[in-house]
């Protein structure tokens, strides 16, 4: 079990993300942001809209987690996700404004949460058993991971 500072400091990851990630693209050029940089990686504008689809799924598996009795988790393919018109072609404005109300309400959730309710889980066919605090530990890291992965994607143009 995490302790309450530590799951503090994973939300306050958690609310810092939309800033981080659009002082990071903010000024990129169409270019920039769709160019395969680095070989089997996604591009920096598939990666934006990765981290809309990726969240939302996340935020709704905490809603069904703490409404329902162990729900089963629905699983998504993100890479078949990633090349839909939506996450391949689209301006990442939309998935930034859709990041910064989400994350706003995800954090909201996540502050509100009484000590009993970190431990409830629901059931993922290709992760096993997932709590509440699992999604926080695992969603905190996986906005820093995606950061990462721009940062060394926008290097790797030279």
């Amino acid at each position: 079990m995490l302790t309450q500072p530590q799951r503090d400091e994973m939300i306050a990851c958690i609310a810092r993300l939309p800033v981080q990630l659009e002082a990071l693209v903010h000024d990129l050029s169409p270019e920039q942001l769709t160019t395969h940089y680095l070989p089997n990686e996604w591009s920096v504008a598939q990666n934006v809209h990765h981290l809309a689809d990726s969240h939302m799924n996340s935020f709704i598996r905490l809603k069904l987690i703490l409404t329902e009795d162990h729900p089963t988790l629905k699983p998504y393919d993100q890479d078949a996700w990633a090349v839909r018109a939506d996450a391949d072609n689209l301006a990442i404005q939309s998935s930034l404004g859709l990041l910064q109300g989400l994350h706003r309400r995800w954090v909201t959730l996540f502050e509100s949460l009484q000590e009993r309710e970190w431990s409830r889980t629901g059931l993922h066919p290709e992760n096993g058993e997932v709590s509440v605090e699992d999604l926080l530990r695992g969603y905190a890291d996986h906005g820093e991971g995606h950061l990462d992965q721009i940062t060394r994607t926008l290097a790797a143009q030279g």
